[in-house]
C-alpha cells in the first residue's frame, strides 16, 4: 500500500486542509493505530487514523460489515411497504450495501461492504461459496427427507434441481445446512418439496466469516485479516 503524509491524507478524506491538519496533529488531536501522531509521519490506508477519537475513513477505504439481520428487517435499499429496512438498522459512516439477500422472516449473518467486485464475486453462483443455516421445521425430520434434501430436489416452481448440500441433523426438528448456490428462498422451498414448514431460519456462515457472539441488530467491521482471506476466498486482489 502507498504512504502518504499524514496532514494530506486528512485532507483527502475531507477532514480539514493540510495546514488544519497540521495544527490538528501539532494539538496531539490525531491519532494513527492508537499512537498520537506526530508531525511529519505517513500512512496507509490500513491504517486506523482518528481525530479527537473519532476514526477517519477513506473514501477509498474498502470495508467489509458482519452484520445481525433480525427477524423482521427487510433487505431492500428502499421499501415504502417495509416496516424496517437493513439501511435503517445499520448506521454506518461508509455507504454500504449487501451482498446476497435474507428474507423478511429469516436472521442471521449478512456481509455489507462498498466494494462492489467483492459483491459480485461473493454472489456468483459458479464460484460455490459455502452459506450455512441452521433450521429449524415444524414437525420431526425422516432419515428419507434428509437423504432427498442432501441429494438435491427439484423445485418444480423455478424449474431447477438443487445442487447436493451438507445436512446435519442437530435436533429432531432442526438440522445444519451448508449451501453452495443461492436459489431465491432456497432452503424454504427444498423443505416445502419435502412435506416440512420452517419455523426458523438463521445464517450463521458465510465462507469464512462467522456470526460469531453478534446480537440481533449489531454489526462488526471485518478485521484486515478477515478482509484479506475473504477477498483470497473469492479470487479476487483487495486493491
Amino acid at each position: 500500500m502507498t504512504e502518504i503524509r499524514l496532514n494530506k491524507y486528512l485532507a483527502s478524506c475531507g477532514i480539514c486542509s493540510r495546514r488544519d491538519a497540521d495544527k490538528l496533529i501539532e494539538q496531539g488531536a490525531v491519532s494513527v493505530n492508537g499512537v498520537v501522531a506526530s508531525m511529519g509521519c505517513k500512512v496507509t490506508e490500513a491504517d486506523e487514523v482518528s481525530v479527537r477519537g473519532k476514526r477517519v475513513n477513506s473514501p477509498n477505504r474498502k470495508v467489509v460489515l458482519a452484520y445481525y439481520k433480525p427477524v423482521g428487517v427487510t433487505c431492500t435499499e428502499r421499501d415504502s411497504h417495509a416496516e424496517k429496512i437493513v439501511m435503517d438498522d445499520v448506521k454506518y459512516p461508509i455507504r454500504v450495501t449487501y451482498a446476497g439477500r435474507l428474507d423478511r422472516d429469516s436472521e442471521g449473518l449478512l456481509l455489507m461492504t462498498n466494494d462492489g467486485n467483492l459483491i459480485d464475486a461473493m454472489m456468483r453462483g459458479a464460484n460455490g461459496h459455502e452459506k450455512e443455516y441452521i433450521v429449524k421445521v415444524s414437525k420431526e425430520w425422516t432419515p428419507e427427507a434428509l437423504t432427498h434434501m442432501r441429494q438435491g430436489v427439484y423445485l418444480k416452481e423455478l424449474d431447477v434441481m438443487t445442487r447436493p448440500c451438507t445436512i446435519e441433523q442437530i435436533g429432531p426438528k432442526t438440522i445444519r445446512m451448508i449451501l453452495t448456490q443461492g436459489i431465491n428462498r432456497q432452503i424454504r422451498r427444498m423443505c416445502k418439496t419435502e412435506g416440512y414448514e420452517v419455523v426458523s431460519l438463521k445464517r450463521t456462515r458465510v465462507i469464512d466469516v462467522n456470526l460469531a457472539n453478534l446480537r440481533p441488530g449489531e454489526y462488526r467491521e471485518l478485521s484486515e485479516e478477515e478482509k484479506q482471506d475473504l477477498y483470497s476466498e473469492c479470487g479476487i486482489r483487495m486493491l
